[in-house]
């Protein structure tokens, strides 16, 4: 069966995240629905990421098998036709290797965290970003995010639930930009922990906000203490922006 690499982006407003559930509507079971409609013989779709409910995506990748071979323009077509009106799109199709993974050969993840910093409620960005109604101090946040890039035990900023054997994780970065009232936290690594992405920018929205001295920030990961990590930023605002594999992938 030929294999397939798709490039996926959502709106992850309406679903209980990527993961396939039962009674609750997911990413990865609307677009298994579409490849249903297009072969009916095509098993599951596994992605790179299995993002939480209300998390969103422009770069999700998946992989998956058909009994047949595609043209890859025609095959994102056809998936399209069938996803509607789900806000769900494969922005790319492309043939893959029989081996390629789509979860296992990622060398590197990249999330975007959006905080738009207004007093007025949302509108246009309602469930597409997290406001915070005063102004963030940037500088400050910087400098508390330089504490967590490296190698680290991360077991601060992560869930209680979460599933992964060790807390060790390496971050590559954590960059911080300013784009008027918008403030967007750019995080690359070859893997997260459970709600690691949005612990980090809750804590440092409380660096930003005055309320924590960037130093505390530093103090929290060396606790290694889950009580010491500040507020988990809400979902609404992050996004799944890109998976990278080794070159040919």
């Amino acid at each position: 069966m030929p294999r397939y690499k798709l490039t996926i982006e959502y709106h992850g407003g309406p679903f209980s995240g990527w993961q396939r559930q039962e009674d609750r509507p997911s990413v990865q079971g609307a677009l298994e629905a579409a490849l249903a409609r297009i072969d009916p013989a095509a098993p599951t779709a596994t992605g790179a990421g299995r993002t939480d409910a209300g998390v969103h995506a422009t770069g999700q990748v998946a992989h998956c098998d058909l009994s047949r071979e595609w043209d890859p323009f025609r095959l994102a077509e056809a998936l399209n036709w069938h996803l509607k009106p789900a806000p769900v799109a494969v922005t790319a199709a492309a043939p893959a290797p029989d081996d390629f993974h789509a979860r296992f050969d990622a060398i590197e993840r990249r999330y975007l965290y959006r905080v738009i910093c207004r007093r007025a409620p949302l509108t246009i960005e309602r469930g597409l970003a997290w406001r915070v109604p005063a102004a963030l101090d940037v500088e400050a946040m910087r400098r508390a995010a330089a504490h967590l890039v490296g190698r680290h035990d991360f077991t601060t900023f992560r869930s209680s639930i979460c599933q992964a054997k060790s807390p060790v994780r390496t971050l590559d970065a954590l960059e911080i930009e300013q784009l008027g009232d918008e403030i967007r936290f750019h995080v690359r690594a070859r893997s997260f922990l459970h709600n690691q992405v949005r612990s980090f920018v809750g804590t440092l929205e409380r660096v930003g906000a005055g309320k924590w001295p960037p130093e505390r920030v530093a103090q929290a990961l060396a606790a290694r203490d889950r009580a010491q990590c500040g507020p988990v930023a809400p979902p609404d605002g992050l996004y799944l922006a890109q998976v990278r594999y080794p070159d040919g992938l």
